[in-house]
């Protein structure tokens, strides 16, 4: 296996990623009736808007887990509001009671919550990322978070943070591994960061 920048034309795999391991770390195939919304919501936008910032572990050909940033939050989110997400609000209805998992990710097109101020602050870039299971526990993961680390500290950032589901338990495990600390937390989301200076 190996590391390499993210290229055009691997759009399809990172979305295939995304939705095998998109209910807290294991596969939600099953969950969704449309196999692109969960790539839609937490791949996309990075692929388009911050390609640079986005890698991919290969063997023979195909993509099996990647890492996606995004050095400047704030700018991220306002470039999503104006080239990623209204194509895909007239695309998608917003769902008046959203239930179902699809519908649940059509409300997030059309209602995107920002980060917290005071976790941009301290820590203004974000990052994704996922590995299929056949590529963990092999040491990908610290590589990919060892480069995205380096990249973000040359484009000058002092801090990265992320949102890990509290039922992703292997997840939190591995991100305070990496040396991440819990920021804060609810029922829904557990923030957490790493100053890089």
């Amino acid at each position: 296996m190996t590391i390499r920048e993210f290229r055009p034309g691997d759009e399809a795999a990172v979305y295939d990623i995304c939705l095998r391991t998109g209910a807290s770390g294991e596969d939600a195939t099953h969950l969704y009736s449309d196999p692109e919304l969960l790539g839609h919501v937490f791949a996309g936008p990075y692929l388009r808007l911050c390609p640079g910032f986005a890698s991919v572990v290969e063997e023979d050909g195909e993509v099996l887990g990647y890492i996606l940033g995004a050095p400047d939050t704030r700018g991220f989110e306002a470039r999503c509001e104006e080239e990623w997400w209204p194509p895909l609000r007239e695309r998608y209805p917003d769902p008046v009671s959203p239930k179902t998992p699809d519908e649940q990710r059509m409300h997030a097109i059309h209602h995107f919550h920002p980060a917290p101020d005071s976790l941009v602050e301290e820590y203004p870039s974000h990052l994704h990322i996922d590995l299929l299971p056949r590529t963990q526990g092999r040491g990908y993961g610290r590589r990919l978070m060892d480069r995205l680390r380096d990249q973000l500290r040359r484009a000058g950032s002092p801090g990265l943070h992320l949102g890990v589901s509290p039922a992703n338990r292997r997840a939190v495990g591995f991100y305070e591994a990496l040396g991440l600390t819990t920021v804060s937390e609810d029922e829904h989301v557990i923030w957490m960061g790493e100053r890089l200076g």
